[in-house]
């Protein structure tokens, strides 16, 4: 027997099941996707927040990754996960490829200005280059396991204490522009440029506390609204085109994607820190009302596109305009 259809609404039209992704920690998460549920409804989509752990996600038509934030120490089951539910986004090809920072290689390969970084796997011996470093796990998300360093026997304990727990290690300069500035995070929507913001520092200095969200999944931060010029955004095109073609998707089928940068602001030396494909915060509370709704309207359009693509549409007689 097949699967009985849903259909809410009018009972002509098929309405696919459509659940946004959290953790068990913050099952709808963090609050800045609380209207995308209600955005999604304005144009006859239903949704509803469940953990991806939760055996009904399983069920969804299509999953779209939005808070799944405890992944990093879960990440082949999460995997084994993502490619047993029928649709998800963003793509499955690109969150197998995300989910590890050695991304940041094969973007480094093709010519993408990226931070420095080395990857050290626990097996291998760590070499620390000099000055103040970062040093993280390969496979993390909020910050957690991150932290500056400036004494060479401090760093070193850390790195290895990563790779004591079968953690592959990776080592960057700290670039000091973000004492300054902070980092840039450009969003993009359906692979077009939606909106920006800052995060100011999140790594305190060497020997200091980190301040961590009650969670325990990610380092509060400081965010901003900014306005980004036309060369930052072309760089994070740039950033975002190639990681689709590593990725074998076109960027229109990257329902959401977040490329975070050191500079650029105030030089013309921008350096890509993160390229967040799986489930970034998109930072819609720095948005005024009209604007945040506009970007949330293109958030859904793309959900619209990706269910037509699958096989799952028409979804109703809306049109854009």
């Amino acid at each position: 027997m097949g699967r009985p259809d849903v259909r809410l609404g009018r009972p002509d039209i098929f309405h696919p099941r459509i659940v946004l992704a959290g953790c068990p920690q913050l099952v709808s998460g963090d609050g800045d996707d609380a209207e995308l549920v209600a955005a999604l409804r304005v144009r006859d989509l239903h949704a509803r927040w469940l953990s991806w752990d939760d055996p009904e996600a399983a069920q969804a038509d299509l999953v779209i990754l939005r808070a799944t934030w405890d992944y990093p120490e879960r990440l082949d089951e999460f995997l084994q996960w993502a490619g047993s539910v029928r649709n998800v986004l963003n793509p499955l090809p690109v969150v197998r490829w995300n989910t590890d920072k050695r991304y940041l290689d094969d973007l480094a390969a093709v010519g993408i200005p990226t931070v420095p970084s080395t990857f050290f796997a626990p097996s291998e011996p760590i070499v620390l280059p000099d000055g103040e470093l970062v040093i993280k796990p390969a496979v993390a998300g909020g910050s957690r396991g991150a932290g500056r360093f400036t004494c060479p026997e401090a760093a070193r304990n850390h790195a290895e204490a990563l790779q004591d727990e079968g953690r592959t290690v990776l080592i960057q300069p700290y670039d000091p522009r973000v004492d300054v500035h902070g980092e840039t995070a450009l969003v993009f929507l359906n692979g077009e440029p939606s909106h920006a913001f800052t995060k100011g520092a999140l790594l305190p200095p060497p020997g200091a506390a980190a301040e961590v969200d009650e969670s325990g999944l990610f380092h509060s931060e400081q965010l901003a609204p900014v306005r980004p010029s036309s060369a930052l955004w072309r760089f994070g095109a740039t950033a975002l085109a190639a990681a689709a073609t590593k990725s074998s998707v076109a960027m229109t089928e990257l329902l959401y994607a977040r490329v975070d940068v050191i500079g650029g602001v105030h030089d013309d030396d921008p350096r890509l820190l993160e390229l967040e494909l799986v489930e970034p915060s998109l930072g819609w509370r720095q948005l005024e009302t009209e604007e945040r709704d506009l970007a949330q309207r293109k958030f859904v359009i793309g959900v619209e596109d990706a269910l037509e693509r699958l096989g799952l549409g028409p979804l109703g007689q809306h049109r854009r305009g």
